[in-house]
């Protein structure tokens, strides 16, 4: 928030702007929207697709990689039908290739640019990362070039990717890759060699649950037209109060984390961890 407002302030387009909804996405979404007051929440999974709709209104399938986890959503005339999402494989996801870009010695970014120089990708075990970490080795050890090892790489993570995501879904043409992982020139050229079509890689393609987040808190905030409870950038300031206890009203016994204003001690803005939802009624 605090990096937002320094590049606000130094936008001379944006100088006298008003903010009139705040909206949040991800897997933190409720606590954040607590925490900066923001108007509504949706998950990543609609964001995402509206953000891809709103530049490919035709889009029939949305891969979304990222560093942590990976997301595969299907629309059909506009309207989701499907999705699959990944968070406990790190081999389907950016990590996986951060790590082997670090043994490799070379920098992530220049990975794909590697991936693209190959003439004949190897074979690289996929279904694990320590499996795959250790056949790389083999083929190091064996004097594969290194364009060749990283163009298997990037065809592990993508015959991961489906095999632990698609699972006979039909992935319908046009297909759009977003997410971080889509900067990679050989995961999108390892896409389209296992698709067997071409794979549309958005401008702004790592800001796509954020542009349609956007969208979807601009369209609450013109059929409500409801005065916004966002706190301003000022946020970044102010040191929240956290404290936890244990519920003890079952033999969960669930720990219960709460946020505080720190000037409002007994208003609790946020509250999570019970798994029967007792407690999470302010988020």
């Amino acid at each position: 928030m605090a990096q937002l407002r320094k590049q606000v302030e130094a936008s001379e387009e944006l100088q006298g702007f008003e903010i009139r909804a705040c909206g949040t996405t991800g897997s933190a979404r409720y606590l954040t929207k607590a925490v900066v007051g923001g108007d509504l929440a949706k998950t990543e999974i609609i964001a995402h697709a509206v953000g891809a709709q709103s530049e490919y209104p035709d889009v029939r399938t949305i891969l979304e990689i990222g560093g942590q986890d990976s997301k595969m959503i299907l629309l059909r005339d506009g309207i989701i039908v499907d999705f699959a999402m990944n968070s406990v494989c790190a081999a389907g996801t950016g990590s996986f290739l951060d790590h082997q870009a670090s043994r490799l010695e070379i920098p992530i970014e220049e990975f794909g640019s590697y991936a693209v120089k190959s003439t004949n990708p190897v074979s690289i075990a996929g279904r694990c990362t320590v499996f795959a970490e250790s056949d790389m080795i083999h083929k190091q050890n064996a004097g594969y070039s290194r364009e060749d090892i990283i163009a298997g790489l990037c065809d592990s993570l993508v015959r991961n990717y489906l095999n632990n995501l698609s699972k006979g879904k039909d992935l319908d043409s046009p297909i759009v890759f977003q997410g971080g992982v889509s900067f990679n020139a050989g995961i999108v050229q390892a896409f389209e060699r296992h698709l067997g079509v071409k794979v549309v890689v958005p401008k702004h393609n790592v800001l796509m649950g954020a542009i349609g987040m956007a969208i979807l808190v601009r369209d609450h905030y013109l059929n409500h037209e409801t005065e916004t409870v966002f706190r301003g950038f000022e946020v970044a300031e102010i040191d929240f109060v956290t404290s936890a206890f244990n519920c003890g009203d079952c033999p969960n016994n669930c720990e219960i984390v709460q946020v505080k204003m720190p000037d409002e001690e007994d208003k609790v803005i946020a509250r999570w961890g019970s798994r029967c939802g007792k407690w999470n009624e302010l988020i």
